[in-house]
């Protein structure tokens, strides 16, 4: 079984390599691999060299041999893609339609930077850019390119709609996401999403101003289990404590740990401070925000009257408020 996966996989490399040569407007004439077993292998080695292929490979353990290469991991795949697991012929279908509209949109339309210079003063490098310009327009500029490619590049140009490319990614990162949603026994086979255009254009309306969620992006996690609640030592206890308070709002938690000490002196010992402290101070926390919701502050408020007060408006009493004098 593993050598039959193992040449399949061989096989879908080199499909890769020859869908990806008649795609490209200029002649491909070598391939730059890293040591996987995929690359790295007889039969795709020898079928790169009898098409005039040049083969190079990274040295193993060392990462920035292919720095150009990995960076874009982070810059295209997983800002398109996301950080989901896709598995199945069904995800490589939805992978292949999206980066089929993704590759005329960066190619055709989205402009880029090229380095022009760098100088390096002492710690200070300094670097000097060309005018960004789509990839298309500097390979119609390129004099090394066959006018009969030039041709095939400016029609497709013309011919495509940045507009509809950038609706059909968000239509495939749309059925991307609902594979991320529905991964997992809820797993089910649907119809790709239709690329509505009408729908897509009325939601730039307002996508520029709070911004866009793709589909695709990273999911908060979420517990599917529920939380076990676990009973506190004093659960047992809390009418109890909840009477004392009301009677008494100013009561201490020292003086109710006293007071539970005595009741139950096997439970409660000077170390159940803090949790005493905890749970009295949430409990008055609770009660008044009920207060004020309830609107019982302003009964409980000592207001004078009009009449005894001599003015127009009542006004809270000063000899409610300690030493501040009247």
């Amino acid at each position: 079984m593993y050598a039959v996966d193992t040449i399949d996989r061989e096989v879908h490399v080199i499909a890769a390599i020859k869908q990806a040569r008649s795609q490209f407007p200029f002649p491909l004439l070598g391939v730059d691999f890293d040591n996987d077993s995929a690359f790295m292998n007889e039969l795709v080695v020898c079928w790169c060299r009898s098409q005039g292929l040049e083969v190079t490979r990274s040295r193993a353990y060392r990462k920035n041999d292919q720095a150009w290469v990995e960076q874009k991991n982070g810059a295209i795949v997983r800002r398109l893609v996301g950080y989901g697991r896709f598995v199945g012929a069904e995800a490589t279908t939805a992978l292949a339609r999206l980066y089929e509209v993704v590759r005329l949109h960066g190619n055709l339309f989205q402009p880029s930077f090229k380095l022009r210079e760098k100088t390096r003063i002492g710690a200070r490098v300094i670097k000097r850019y060309h005018p960004p310009v789509p990839p298309v327009a500097r390979v119609l500029a390129h004099s090394g390119v066959a006018e009969a490619d030039k041709d095939r590049l400016q029609a497709m140009l013309e011919s495509a709609d940045p507009v509809m490319l950038f609706a059909g990614i968000r239509a495939a990162q749309e059925e991307l996401g609902r594979r991320v949603d529905r991964r997992g026994l809820n797993a089910r086979s649907e119809e790709p999403v239709a690329v509505d255009l009408q729908r897509f254009t009325l939601s730039l309306k307002t996508a520029w101003q709070v911004g866009e969620k793709r589909p695709t992006h990273r999911r908060p996690y979420r517990r599917t289990k529920p939380y076990p609640k676990r009973a506190t030592m004093l659960e047992p206890f809390e009418p109890q404590i909840r009477a004392w308070l009301e009677v008494d709002p100013a009561l201490s938690a020292a003086s109710v740990l006293e007071r539970l000490m005595s009741v139950d002196p096997s439970r409660f010992t000077k170390k159940s401070l803090r949790t005493v402290q905890m749970a009295v101070k949430a409990w008055r926390i609770e009660t008044a925000g009920q207060i004020i919701l309830d609107g019982d502050w302003t009964k409980r408020a000592p207001f004078s009257s009009p009449a005894a007060a001599g003015e127009e408006n009542g006004h809270l009493s000063a000899q409610t408020f300690g030493n501040i004098p009247g």
